[in-house]
């Protein structure tokens, strides 16, 4: 494999996280930052986990490959434990203090990557928060992965003004594939909305094509 002007492109090499605590409103955040050598800090995203009731955590496969995607093309990365999950302070809020944390994050990521262009990114309950955050800060682009429309209600939330993917399988057992479709074409702008046919909400088998979604809208973004 050969990268432009004839240099063998060199395999990935997963960055080693780096532990930090960021202050959220209900006491500290446990987090993992994550930079991709060659990272110039002009795009860093903010990954959001699944239902910390339901044994959502940072270290979900989901959330994982979703970072790891984003590395791959030169982002740092920034997963983070919600209030109550892990070493972070404080209990669950059923969306609205996780919101609040998810805020801290990304003035985080702001105040580490000046100038950096933010992506927002979520799974499942995380996507709700990350769907949330997109209308609260300045976002270059949005990734709700498997997105609970019936258990939450994203409707009473305008339709962030950033570019925007939906990724969804088509034999998820917990998100109705149908209702997100339905609720999506209802949107103006509507969404991107990339189904995985035989998907399953954990993406069981599926994280390559997951991993793929996700990378499809940026490649060429480096250079916008």
């Amino acid at each position: 494999m050969s990268a432009p002007g004839g240099d063998v492109a060199r395999p990935f090499r997963p960055p080693t996280p780096e532990k930090v605590v960021i202050a959220g409103p209900a006491g500290a955040l446990e987090a993992l930052i994550e930079v991709p050598a060659g990272c110039d800090g002009r795009d860093c995203a903010v990954v959001c986990h699944p239902h910390p009731l339901y044994g959502g955590t940072m270290h979900n496969k989901v959330v994982h490959t979703t970072a790891r995607a984003l590395q791959e093309l030169g982002w740092a990365t920034v997963r983070f434990n919600f209030r109550g999950v892990g070493a972070s302070a404080g209990a669950f809020d059923d969306g609205r203090g996780e919101t609040d944390d998810g805020l801290a994050v990304c003035d985080y990521a702001a105040t580490r990557w000046p100038g950096a262009r933010l992506t927002l990114a979520g799974f499942s309950f995380g996507s709700f928060v990350a769907y949330r955050l997109a209308g609260l800060r300045p976002a270059a682009r949005l990734y709700t992965i498997a997105p609970p429309v019936r258990r939450f209600d994203f409707a009473s939330y305008p339709v962030p003004p950033v570019p925007w993917t939906v990724i969804q399988g088509d034999r998820d057992e917990l998100v109705d594939h149908a209702q997100v479709l339905e609720w999506t074409g209802q949107l103006s702008p509507p969404p991107d909305v990339v189904i995985l046919p035989g998907a399953e909400h954990f993406f069981h088998g599926r994280l390559h094509e997951l991993r793929e979604a996700v990378q499809a809208p940026l490649r060429g973004a480096r250079s916008a």
